[in-house]
């Protein structure tokens, strides 16, 4: 199916799994939040970590920035949303930190201004998040962007026809497609892991799978099925304000999806049937002779 490149570690099928902590909008507008969770994510041995940038007043129209709404920052959903939004030298900071720490870090950009203020940092690949599947532009320029990086796009909220036409416009190279239900948080039933199968077959490109369930069985099923990409939401404290806290995985929760996903890729093994070298005493203990 394919394999691509980010930045210098090789992703595909039969590859160990890239793993991508989505830090989103999980720091609160908070720069020294926004570093613990990097610390989780690479004491966990994350590969990368991701946050979202939107140029607010594009995303949102001004009925929806005056909304009402209670948050820390505010009355209305207009505060809210600009106060989660890091500007320059905030990104600065992500960018210095992660370089000293020896982590990949990228964005999922909501406008094409967010493309151009996040291309400053060459950032290892693009995120495009599901609810952009469908904007043409923002496809386009993304991919003009990101040149010969790869770009991930997640599949949530969308039908097959929908992402036909998003290859389309992306093309398949240097392309990686993530399975994802973009529900918070996902119950087990909406999980559909096979769909990924479905779309691996249907389009030809790496595949893997954006988990926003609380648990962990899923998001382990889709490594055993061969995701190459797997991303979760962290946070500090599930308790803490905000909307994606109750889809993220705690310090605990990351800890043990990263071990738990090397012990399955460790246990899947070569395919071929064949007596292992510690079952031979095994056999002469247990085997009736001539049996």
């Amino acid at each position: 199916m394919g394999q691509l490149r980010i930045h210098d570690t090789l992703v595909g099928e039969g590859l160990p799994c890239f793993f991508i902590a989505e830090i989103g909008i999980n720091h609160n507008g908070d720069l020294d939040v926004a570093k613990k969770l990097i610390d989780l994510a690479d004491a966990a041995g994350c590969n990368a970590v991701k946050f979202q940038k939107r140029t607010v007043d594009v995303v949102y129209t001004p009925a929806e920035l005056a909304q009402p709404r209670e948050n820390p920052f505010g009355e209305t959903n207009g505060d809210l949303k600009r106060g989660l939004e890091f500007g320059l030298e905030d990104y600065r900071e992500i960018d210095r930190y992660c370089r000293e720490l020896g982590i990949l870090w990228l964005a999922s950009c909501w406008d094409e201004a967010s493309v151009d203020f996040i291309d400053q940092f060459q950032v290892c690949a693009y995120k495009i998040a599901s609810a952009s599947l469908t904007d043409d532009n923002l496809l386009a320029h993304t991919r003009a962007k990101a040149g010969k990086r790869p770009v991930l796009l997640s599949t949530g909220m969308s039908t097959l026809q929908q992402v036909d036409h998003a290859v389309e416009i992306l093309g398949k190279d240097n392309l990686l497609l993530l399975h994802t239900c973009s529900t918070y948080p996902c119950t087990y039933e909406e999980v559909n892991l096979r769909a990924m199968l479905t779309i691996k077959e249907r389009y030809g490109v790496p595949v893997g799978y954006s988990g926003h369930e609380s648990g962990l069985a899923p998001s382990l099923g889709a490594v055993a099925m061969g995701a190459c990409v797997v991303e979760r939401h962290i946070t500090l404290d599930r308790a803490m304000w905000g909307s994606d806290q109750a889809a993220s995985l705690g310090p605990s929760g990351i800890i043990r999806l990263i071990r738990d996903i090397r012990l399955v890729e460790s246990s899947m093994g070569d395919g071929v049937k064949r007596i292992a070298d510690r079952e031979l005493p095994i056999i002469k203990k247990l085997r009736r002779v001539g049996a």
